[in-house]
């Protein structure tokens, strides 16, 4: 099979099962091509990291849908979210806009009504939009045509359903957002399960017993959610419709595990990103950097769309047919509350990511590191033991290092920190005026009043714990457009 021709259907229906899906076939004439506007499928995992996918290395997980669709489609090697927090970053990718700059950039903060989404603009402009499984932005109603909770431990179940009771008058934009592999793990039939020495255990975390059994629920949901990937393409297949439909998948944030979920390291915001749509993207691999909120101005415009002046993302729809071709020279994110305070910001650009910390006094926790889940549980034991390593003791380093600069060539899981490298003070010194130009461009601050601590590191809740002052509130930043430095030497509206 070359890079363009069209997958066919006997590879997705011999392993969803010939029988597995009522057998359904739309004419090949359906009107969702009239126009010749395609249609989306935008799969959305939840606290699934970049390589824990098959297609990305992973020998330890089967997703062979995952690596199908990677192996035909374009797999992105440098895609990123703009947090690693649940509500913030689908905010963020649902507006194109920087949580500070969308209004809802600390955890469980609904997105203000007057934020424009870019599944509004394709409804106004005629698609049948649905919302299947997590929502967690708060009223999206004008966005979408349907709105369902999902079905199943993975909120997977009617994704094949939504898709057989779309109307057949127009092109659909489905956002599909599973629940998996969020904690806490549930198990069924649908995907395997794996034993504990099944498990690779990152170097930065604990291995122990209770921690590679943790992996185990975390592996089987990922396989969970590869099954239904398969049974969507499967469907899109039956229907005759897969040769105009662009299937995107990415993941909201890292593992729920320790030194990632909420972190500003490749563990926390690097995300496995695939484009699927046989004839109109290469089956290659894209090395160039994409962040999330890059998302919604590329669907709008693949569907020729206007868009917005509040998008601050850039499309990335020249990397679909040159892989090779850049979108952008550097990306940003942050981390803001999420149940424990915090303001981080980090820059990449090149091989090279440079993390700002507000509050170095402070540990830098989230519920995954405290003791109340098994790999955190068995990591602060150690702690209590002196069994840790260096590079295992991250969560209980205080105080913490206020900049952090990485040489993501030579050290790719971010543990040799180079700030205080006199021969790497030049790549520092420009990454730190790139953050700052970021900063005031987009309207970021630190808060003088934040919201504190939810709990402590043993769950116990804060009695008057109230959410406070929001970063960029003081610069009004949500209503600032800029996007920020994109381009290297570019000025605003430039390339």
């Amino acid at each position: 099979m070359n890079q363009f021709e069209r997958p066919t259907r006997r590879f997705f229906l011999t392993l969803m099962g010939a029988g597995s899906l009522a057998p359904f076939l739309m004419a090949s004439s359906d009107s969702t091509a009239k126009d010749g506007r395609p249609n989306f499928v935008f799969i959305l995992a939840d606290d699934v990291s970049w390589n824990d996918l098959g297609c990305y290395g992973n020998t330890g997980i089967k997703t062979p849908h995952f690596d199908r669709v990677a192996r035909d489609g374009l797999r992105f090697e440098n895609a990123y979210m703009v947090t690693s927090s649940c509500s913030p970053s689908r905010c963020s990718m649902i507006t194109g806009r920087y949580p500070h700059n969308h209004g809802a950039p600390e955890l469980h903060t609904e997105l203000p009504l007057d934020q424009v989404t870019f599944p509004q603009l394709l409804r106004d402009a005629g698609y049948h939009t649905v919302l299947s499984g997590k929502n967690h932005m708060g009223d999206v109603r004008r966005a979408f045509d349907v709105i369902s909770r999902g079905k199943g431990p993975g909120k997977e179940e009617d994704w094949v359903e939504q898709l057989r009771d779309r109307p057949k008058d127009k092109p659909f934009f489905c956002w599909f957002a599973s629940t998996d592999a969020h904690r806490d793990w549930q198990f069924n039939e649908d995907a395997p399960r794996y034993a504990p020495e099944d498990v690779t255990v990152p170097p930065y975390l604990y291995d122990g017993p209770k921690t590679r059994e943790d992996f185990t629920g975390y592996y089987h949901e990922i396989s969970r959610l590869d099954h239904y990937v398969g049974a969507v393409c499967a469907e899109l297949e039956r229907q005759e419709v897969l040769d105009n439909t662009y299937l995107v998948f990415c993941a909201d944030n890292g593992r729920p595990f320790p030194r990632c979920k909420t972190r500003l390291y490749d563990s926390g915001i690097k995300t496995p990103m695939i484009v699927y749509a046989p004839g109109r993207v290469r089956a290659e691999v894209a090395s160039g950097l994409v962040s999330s909120i890059d998302l919604a101005p590329t669907f709008l415009e693949l569907a020729r769309v206007t868009i917005p002046e509040t998008v601050q993302g850039v499309s990335f729809t020249a990397l679909l047919q040159n892989p090779a071709a850049t979108s952008r020279d550097m990306l940003f994110a942050e981390h803001n509350w999420h149940v424990f305070q915090a303001h981080e910001r980090m820059v990449r650009q090149g091989d090279w990511a440079y993390i700002r910390n507000a509050w170095p006094e402070r540990q830098n926790l989230c519920i995954e590191s405290t003791a109340e889940y098994p790999a955190g549980e068995e990591l602060w034991a150690a702690e209590a033991r002196g069994d840790l390593q260096p590079h295992q003791r991250d969560i209980f380093t205080v105080p913490r290092a206020a900049e952090e600069l990485y040489d993501l060539a030579a050290d790719p899981k971010q543990m040799s920190n180079l700030a205080g490298d006199p021969a790497h003070a030049e790549t520092l010194n420009r990454l730190r005026r790139l953050l700052d130009q970021w900063t005031e461009e987009t309207g970021d601050t630190v808060q003088e009043h934040p919201t504190g601590d939810r709990e402590d590191i043993h769950g116990n809740k804060n009695p008057e714990f109230k959410v406070n002052e929001f970063p960029g509130a003081a610069r009004k930043a949500t209503r600032v457009n800029h996007s920020g430095p994109v381009r290297i030497q570019e000025k605003h509206g430039e390339q």
